[in-house]
């Protein structure tokens, strides 16, 4: 790519929180901002990446099949320290060049998921690096309030909800990297909703006492959801009820967040 193409789309991606359109359109896309190992200058990229469960995500240096490693994996070999921007929010993290088997795991999930990357590497003539990015230090997401926080969350999970719903259709079938692209949402999910039921709802309960039934109705759909979750992960794990059980399942947990936004949004704003 281009840098004025690259440039249209980190300038796009800033924009609209992590949304882009084009090529990029309905991927997982994040900017990987390194420090030039010969300038020392900052150097920001659009990549696509692998989630790798938890707080690591997995970035492939093809550089669009180009017989060439990027700029940006020559810095990030200089200097591992990076910073991870995902449109909801940016954090500092470290990079961890993959060798060996764990390289052949990962670069085999990613080509079952996605046969070009297997093109780009024969294209290129080289084996394409791939990198771990592992989360050192982020904030809360880059909000103007409470409320527009929340709500940046979930547009988040369903985001990656509706991308795994397109991978299932697609015919990714119960593939390694689907399954961790499922786990990890999920994961995220139950996380998000400890928080909230442990921290969040008692202070919105002490503030506002005449919301409590609404907390506790949301209390008992966070038991609800973790077992829509667990059923959704079985489901992708062995392929069993197919397309449609996916999208009730995907339905029932949007149904939640917006059910959740509806009743907090306007009190977490005032």
């Amino acid at each position: 790519m281009t840098l004025d193409f690259n440039q249209q789309v980190i300038t796009e991606f800033r924009a609209n929180r992590g949304r882009v359109g084009g090529m990029f359109e309905g991927a997982r896309l994040v900017l990987l901002t390194t420090t030039g190992a010969r300038s020392g200058a900052p150097h920001t990229v659009p990549l696509g990446y692998l989630p790798d469960g938890g707080e690591r995500i997995v970035v492939i240096a093809s550089a669009g099949g180009s017989p060439r490693h990027p700029a940006w994996y020559h810095n990030l070999v200089a200097s591992q320290k990076v910073t991870v921007e995902t449109g909801l929010m940016t954090y500092e993290a470290e990079a961890t060049v993959l060798i060996g088997l764990e390289r052949d795991e990962v670069f085999a999930r990613a080509v079952e998921a996605d046969s070009g990357w297997a093109d780009y590497e024969t294209k290129s003539g080289r084996t394409l690096p791939v990198v771990a990015l592992e989360l050192k230090d982020g904030g809360p997401p880059e909000a103007s309030s409470f409320g527009e926080g929340l709500k940046l969350i979930h547009d988040a999970f369903r985001r990656e909800l509706a991308i795994i719903r397109k991978e299932f259709a697609a015919g990714s079938g119960i593939g390694a990297q689907l399954r961790i692209n499922c786990l990890t949402a999920c994961a995220g999910l139950h996380v998000h909703h400890e928080k909230e039921s442990g921290g969040l709802f008692p202070a919105l309960g002490e503030r506002f006492p005449e919301l409590e039934p609404t907390l506790d109705r949301l209390r008992a759909e966070h038991v609800t959801i973790a077992a829509l979750v667990d059923d959704l992960r079985r489901v992708v794990r062995n392929g069993t009820g197919g397309l449609p059980e996916v999208d009730r399942l995907i339905d029932e947990l949007e149904a939640h967040l917006t059910y959740e936004e509806e009743q907090l949004i306007p009190v977490l704003d005032i």
